[in-house]
């Protein structure tokens, strides 16, 4: 199955920033899609807005850290659309606060919104994928991931980087098979999460968002997006000796 045919796409965290930027992208070329978020409203208004170009539209109210409702969900989703060819994991968090300033609350939610729930909605995707022998994975790390971050950023770039380590691993474990999965590490781009970050190197929603489309059409195993400039600096945070990375994050 090429990257053209994956018609049937689950997406989660679909009710605003790139989550809701990837629905818009895939319903303009008639795709189907399964929507799922918290925010059940802004939900629905989206898929009022998106029905007229997509196949068809199926959304669902879920919160990724009740391990219980994620299975339910998908499969309800999959059913809906007569099966799933890519589910996208994007649903994430980005509280957090430098560790041992009694605020572990914040990052204890980060964590399990971004591993934890990632994990849950692999094993729902995957239970399927298996029982159809195809579908494509995909899981919206961060370069956040590829080095670990300092302070408020600490527990946030550790979900990350655990997410990433889940996508490697299935990767060699499904390698050669019908079955996908791709690791995209969106840089900085202006969403909810990155709103009040000052850098020169943030990407506005609409041009982050083409990166990730364009990289998960790819199919690539790892994808930096945009490509440019996080492609080598990624590769600079993972190689660098701690003693100069330390100087970039």
């Amino acid at each position: 199955m090429t990257a053209t045919t994956r018609q049937k796409i689950l997406i989660t965290g679909a009710s605003s920033g790139l989550g809701e930027g990837m629905a818009r992208r895939f319903a303009a070329e008639g795709r189907s899609l399964a929507l799922a978020a918290r925010r059940l409203d802004n939900l629905e208004a989206l898929a009022t807005e998106l029905r007229p170009s997509a196949a068809q539209v199926a959304i669902a109210q879920l919160d990724v850290t009740d391990l219980d409702a994620v299975p339910v969900v998908f499969r309800a989703l999959a059913d809906e659309l007569g099966g799933l060819d890519r589910v996208v994991v994007n649903a994430g968090l980005g509280k957090g606060a430098p560790i041992g300033t009694g605020k572990a609350a914040a990052n204890v939610e980060t964590v399990q919104t971004n591993l934890v729930g990632a994990l849950a909605q692999a094993e729902a995707a995957l239970e399927i994928f298996r029982e159809q022998n195809s579908g494509h994975l995909v899981l919206v790390s961060s370069i956040s991931g590829v080095r670990g971050m300092p302070k408020a950023q600490a527990a946030y770039s550790a979900s990350k980087a655990g997410l990433t380590a889940l996508g490697q691993g299935l990767q060699a474990e499904f390698a050669n098979s019908p079955i996908s999965v791709s690791i995209v590490a969106p840089g900085y781009i202006e969403t909810d999460i990155n709103r009040g970050v000052k850098t020169s190197l943030m990407v506005d929603t609409d041009k982050g968002v083409d990166a990730m489309v364009a990289a998960i059409e790819a199919e690539k195993a790892w994808a930096p997006v945009p490509a440019w400039p996080w492609t080598p600096i990624a590769a600079a945070l993972k190689y660098l000796p701690g003693s100069i990375s330390r100087r970039m994050i």
